[in-house]
């Protein structure tokens, strides 16, 4: 599908979201399509898109409504772009706008588009609430009858119990557990200590609230709704006020997971620019980076894996298709679903019987240098809208590279139903 036998190097031209807020806060009356047409706009007025025509736009979110089904089209019909631009809906759990970037990128790549955005977002503040199938299986009934007689008999079927709703849980269907549950497993299987947990969700709360106190993130996030800045970002964060917390997903006493060592139920939506070289000096833009390789993995995590273990394995793909090792990178954005996550998979990687057993390796993946991780803090600080955050990753590590002026960043996302993202990207 080459369009000349030549692929296109993918550049990032940058990225633009909306602050993440927690949930019930100052999104709670907006849905995804309010958060993601935001982001979309801050993008559009920041490269001066307003009226031009785009090949994609390929966006995505979890937690959807049924109203959401062309979510992508109907925040571009809103951004400023011209109409004539499509816009596709994707999902990969917590991966989803990491995911659609790569498919972004590999249009543009393959020669079928010049430009394209990637971005997602979610709300938890507006998620669905459903309520029992055989309330939904009664009003279907009553709508097929074909007598009055019939619709009235179907009234009569109703009972206090149909009337109570279903709320939405992020429960893992083939295990029943929380995403936070699974991980706590994970905790235990790898002995991180609750110490270690806070320690790391310490530095992503003081490595974001520098970046934002010194204006980092200025050009990076649009205002909305009045909001200027990440609003879960603690920058009083001590270690001695994360160590008062109780574990949130196993209070047997041997829990060590708790809301400060975790990422936050979060609100807020991300887009990112990707394009070939050629679109970029055509329209006058300087390129950030350069998307360069990506994978996907999944694992079993019935019943031989942690729920959130893929990233080791596809970080080690890439790895090996790109002839790098995991020590010759400048940045590592790790997404810190939890503290034990980012820890699970460092160590997993240090692990000389993983490597070998799961990995296939003759020798560990090593260590990295830790001052070079989630340098302007991480998920855990920042907070975590599911569908947003691979884009708030990529447009974070195109400007990092971008203000180093050389080097590469490796990117990992972990997600629900066991699979994991990762790509890599080199300054311009």
């Amino acid at each position: 599908m080459l369009h000349d036998q030549r692929a296109e190097r993918v550049a990032v031209i940058g990225g633009s979201r909306i602050p993440f807020c927690r949930s019930h806060g100052a999104y709670r009356h907006l849905s995804n399509q309010d958060l993601m047409t935001a982001a979309l706009r801050g993008l559009v007025d920041k490269f001066d898109l307003k009226g031009q025509t785009l090949g994609d736009v390929a966006l995505g979110a979890v937690i959807k409504h049924s109203k959401d089904f062309n979510l992508a089209r109907e925040s571009v019909i809103d951004s400023g772009l011209s109409l004539q631009t499509p816009g596709v809906d994707l999902q990969r759990a917590c991966g989803t706008s990491l995911e659609s970037a790569v498919m972004i990128a590999n249009k543009v790549a393959l020669g079928q588009i010049e430009a394209g955005i990637a971005g997602g977002t979610d709300t938890i503040s507006d998620a669905p609430i459903v309520y029992p199938d055989d309330y939904r299986r009664i009003l279907l009934d009553i709508h097929a009858s074909r007598s009055a007689l019939d619709r009235i008999k179907g009234i009569f079927r109703f009972r206090p119990r149909h009337f109570k709703p279903v709320l939405p849980g992020v429960l893992e269907p083939r295990t029943g557990l929380s995403m936070g549950e699974s991980c706590e497993l994970m905790a235990r299987e790898w002995e991180l200590t609750r110490e270690a947990q806070d320690e790391l969700a310490l530095s992503s709360h003081l490595n974001a609230a520098a970046a934002h106190e010194s204006g980092w993130y200025k050009d990076l996030i649009t205002p909305y709704k009045g909001i200027e800045r990440d609003n879960n970002v603690r920058p009083d964060s001590t270690a001695e006020s994360l160590a008062r917390l109780k574990p949130t997903f196993d209070r047997s006493g041997a829990g060590t997971m708790t809301a400060g060592n975790s990422t936050p139920l979060t609100d807020g939506a991300a887009a990112v620019l990707l394009a070939s070289e050629d679109w970029a000096r055509q329209h006058n833009l300087p390129v950030m980076a350069y998307l360069t390789f990506t994978r996907v993995a999944a694992v079993n995590f019935i019943d031989e894996e942690g729920l959130l273990m893929a990233p080791a394995y596809a970080v080690s793909d890439m790895l090996r298709q790109a002839n790098l090792s995991l020590q010759e990178f400048d940045f590592y954005e790790i997404h810190e679903a939890f503290a034990a996550q980012t820890l699970a998979t460092l160590k997993a990687w240090e692990s000389g019987l993983f490597c070998r057993e799961r990995l296939g390796r003759d020798a560990p993946l090593g260590s990295i240098d830790r001052s070079r991780m989630n340098i302007k803090g991480g998920s855990v600080a920042i907070g975590h809208p599911f569908g947003a955050t691979g884009a708030r990753i990529v447009a974070t590590l195109a400007k990092l590279l971008h203000e180093k002026g050389s080097g590469r960043g490796l990117i990992s996302v972990c997600t629900a139903g066991g699979m994991g993202v990762s790509a890599i990207m080199e300054a311009a």
